[in-house]
């Protein structure tokens, strides 16, 4: 992923609303060098080594952005991802054919609202049954309408995988434009990745010769704890819009600064944690991040809003 290195580096060398604290930074790979830290991808999820675990897969991350806005969607007493993973789960297990990608090309808004039956609308419920409808007909002309296959045709390479994402599947086109320059994020096309990594174990779908080069996955949950953590920092008038809970548009140079900081501090963590001979890899980084931002502890400042289909 390079190009996400290098663009979300160019974006942190020119920002003025976002930095580095690189003191913070270092003392937290500190404390996380001398934490027993392991990782064992979670088991609210499809796990039935079959191709209906990477076809499950593909439709969490095809729908695995904003749920913030209020009134909270809940599902059997979750929110946010675990809501969305166990709905889709369940889903599968009484027999919905999320594994078919006919089915997918004919969602519908009724469809996919009873399948994500819960407290309150899941937000953007159009954009994702709009999702899901181009998703399944790409599987269907590209991929013989198996994930399986768009997998398999990446050949082991996470970098191959996401240009494949990126290239067919417009809602994983995950870039922007900051003062003239492209940059690259593809949140949910890693995510997919690391996904597969964790459900097989590193093994069949999940095995990729080159899973070292995944970044972090920037979204709103990671920058939030790096900010709780001191490693980043925002701007004075910009920490007082995210703290009133003010939207910050998608695409804005404030937007594009958090998310790229996020990419880039992650990626100064594994060098430090290198260093202290403790080698994450940036996937790992993330995880560990995210679960963190599931602590009460780190709930108590509000996390940047943008309502958006990338993350």
């Amino acid at each position: 992923m390079e190009k996400v290195l290098e663009s979300a580096h160019w974006v942190v060398e020119h920002a003025t609303h976002v930095a580095l604290d690189t003191d913070a930074l270092r003392g937290s790979a500190r404390e996380f060098a001398q934490q027993p830290l392991s990782f064992t991808w979670d088991g609210i999820h499809v796990r039935d080594r079959t191709a209906r675990t990477v076809q499950y897969l593909f439709v969490v991350d095809c729908l695995n952005f904003c749920f913030w806005p209020e009134p909270r969607w809940r599902y059997r007493g979750h929110d946010g991802y675990l809501a969305l993973a166990t709905a889709l789960k369940d889903a599968v297990e009484r027999g919905d054919p999320l594994w078919d990608a006919a089915f997918l090309a004919q969602m519908d808004r009724a469809n996919l609202r009873e399948i994500l039956d819960g407290e309150h609308e899941i937000p953007l419920l159009d954009e994702r049954v709009k999702i899901l409808r181009e998703a399944g007909a790409v599987l269907q002309r590209e991929y013989g309408g198996q994930a399986a296959q768009l997998v398999e045709r990446a050949g082991r390479s996470v970098i191959r995988l996401v240009e494949l994402l990126a290239r067919d599947f417009s809602s994983f086109r995950d870039e922007a434009i900051y003062r003239g320059k492209r940059v690259y994020f593809y949140k949910r096309a890693q995510i997919f990745c690391a996904d597969l990594y964790g459900a097989f174990g590193g093994r069949g779908w999940g095995e990729f010769s080159d899973i070292d080069m995944l970044t972090a996955f920037a979204d709103y949950k990671v920058p939030h704890v790096l900010r709780q953590l001191g490693i980043v920092r925002y701007s004075l008038e910009l920490a007082d819009r995210i703290d009133r809970r003010e939207e910050l548009p998608a695409g804005s140079e404030e937007e594009i600064e958090i998310r790229a900081h996020t990419i880039w501090a992650v990626e100064l963590l594994k060098r430090e944690l290198e260093k202290l001979g403790r080698p994450l890899r940036s996937f790992e980084i993330d995880w560990l991040l995210w679960d963190l931002g599931q602590r009460e502890e780190f709930r108590q400042r509000p996390y940047h809003r943008t309502r958006t289909i990338y993350y």
